[in-house]
């Protein structure tokens, strides 16, 4: 269980976040408290649980922190609401859906002689406030990290964090991973998943160790992107990081993370960035795509197999695992396919004679369609996957020069996140945060387009 410090830590954030926001812009203080918070405070056990709202966890402490720091230090200039009508329509929906999908499921579920409870409306309650915690920072990045500059601090925050990061990491290679243990007193998840290739992978103080390699390859992207985009004698440097940051994530141990890495290393480093933005396109529109791909059988998974197979059998046998799970839950999501089935495992499926859980659900949208539905899967990877295809969409017939560089690099990075999200449930508030900052600057060029198509038409005469 978590000792006293992990519950201070958590408790004492919004003063962090306070320090921040006194000590440094608004922009910078919004990626300060949240990436900070994400990396070190305790995972979940730790937090507060009160009644009838979601637990008070490292990933809604420090949102929290950050939006009632923005309303009480910078006033209620500007708007948090997106001003595109298709981003507010997911919005109510991603809040909203919760409260059909609980009257929807007020009956109990039987297994045998076991059953489940149905859900009540102090359900819809508690969902729709995690959902509006959930997207905080969104909104928070959508108003404060929609200019250039904030972009490049974006990602400087990841580059740094990530070097820093890289320090508890070695330790725990090289010891294996106990540092959650040493300073807040638990274990976070199983310790057999953190041994990987005959040796450990990293875990610090992030939920898993797959978690903690995504971020690494966050970090590396962030500085390729910016010495990309750099001039001057010091682009050395983040080509040094960058180089660092390879060795660090092959240290990691994590077949996923290497494969995006063997993929987007060379896009970052050969691709145009018209062609970066395409790649992009298709990796979120595979994302989106999977589940439908999935229900109806077209994809060829004993090949994927094969393939993983030649690279590492032990993880062809973890993916096999993985789609047998998909293919009994989405069975199971079907019955209720446009809401779900809610909270306390009714999507799952249940032995009828021990009342045991015999499904693991360990994707992002798996874990949506089955409580949630369609409703709520296309809520929320729509809200992630809309800023690509906007900017796609604004910055396909401009010159390069008319648009910030760094929106490419950073819609690669949230669109192989999203991707992730497929295997994994790595939706985490640094997902969040680019989302909503290339969102916000999405909306600045339909604005920049929208004033000179009126000036152009303005100008207009006819020819008699």
């Amino acid at each position: 269980m978590p000792n006293a410090l992990a519950t201070l830590s958590l408790a004492a954030w919004p003063l962090v976040t306070l320090v921040l926001f006194l000590a440094l812009p608004t922009g910078r203080a919004v990626i300060a408290s949240l990436l900070v918070g994400y990396l070190f405070l305790p995972e979940p056990p730790a937090g507060f649980d009160f009644p009838l709202i979601p637990p008070l966890d490292k990933h809604v402490i420090p949102a929290l922190s950050a939006l009632v720091m923005c309303v009480l230090l910078r006033g209620h200039e500007g708007r948090f609401l997106p001003r595109s009508a298709a981003v507010n329509v997911l919005l109510a929906l991603f809040v909203a859906s919760p409260v059909v999908t609980t009257l929807l499921n007020i009956e109990e579920i039987h297994w045998g002689a076991f059953h489940i409870q149905g859900m009540a409306l102090k359900d819809a309650l508690a969902l729709v406030i995690r959902q509006i915690l959930l997207v905080i920072p969104f909104l928070l990045a959508r108003r404060f990290l929609s200019s250039p500059d904030d972009q490049r601090d974006l990602l400087t925050a990841f580059m740094i964090g990530g070097l820093i990061y890289s320090i508890p990491m070695l330790i725990e290679i090289r010891l294996s991973p106990q540092l959650n243990l040493w300073v807040y007193g638990y274990y976070q998840h199983d310790f057999a998943q953190t041994m990987r290739f005959g040796g450990f992978r990293p875990i610090v103080f992030l939920y898993h160790g797959i978690w903690v390699a995504f971020f690494t390859l966050m970090a590396l992207l962030s500085a390729l992107a910016l010495w990309r985009t750099r001039e001057g004698s010091d682009r050395w440097k983040l080509l040094a990081a960058a180089l660092y940051l390879i060795a660090v994530l092959i240290l990691s141990k994590s077949l996923g993370a290497w494969l995006f890495a063997a993929v987007l290393v060379p896009a970052f480093i050969v691709l145009a960035a018209r062609w970066q933005m395409r790649l992009a396109v298709v990796i979120v529109a595979f994302a989106v795509a999977y589940p439908a791909l999935k229900g109806i059988n077209v994809l060829p998974q004993d090949r994927i197999l094969d393939a993983i197979a030649l690279i590492d059998e032990e993880r062809a046998a973890s993916m096999e695992f993985r789609f047998g799970n998909e293919n009994r839950l989405l069975e199971r999501a079907q019955e209720k396919p446009l809401f779900g089935w809610g909270s306390y495992n009714r999507n799952q499926v249940i032995d009828p004679g021990t009342g045991e859980v015999e499904t693991v659900t360990d994707g992002r949208w798996v874990i949506l369609i089955g409580q949630f539905g369609w409703m709520g899967f296309l809520a929320e990877f729509g809200l992630l996957v809309l800023p690509v295809l906007f900017l796609w969409r604004e910055t396909r017939y401009r010159s390069a020069e008319s648009y910030s560089p760094l929106i490419v690099p950073l819609s690669l990075i949230l669109a192989v996140n999203v991707f992730d999200m497929l295997p994994n449930a790595t939706l985490t508030p640094l997902t969040w945060l680019i989302a909503g900052a290339l969102t916000g600057y999405a909306e600045t060029l339909r604005q920049s387009r929208d004033i000179y198509l009126s000036a152009q038409r303005l100008n207009w005469r006819p020819v008699l």
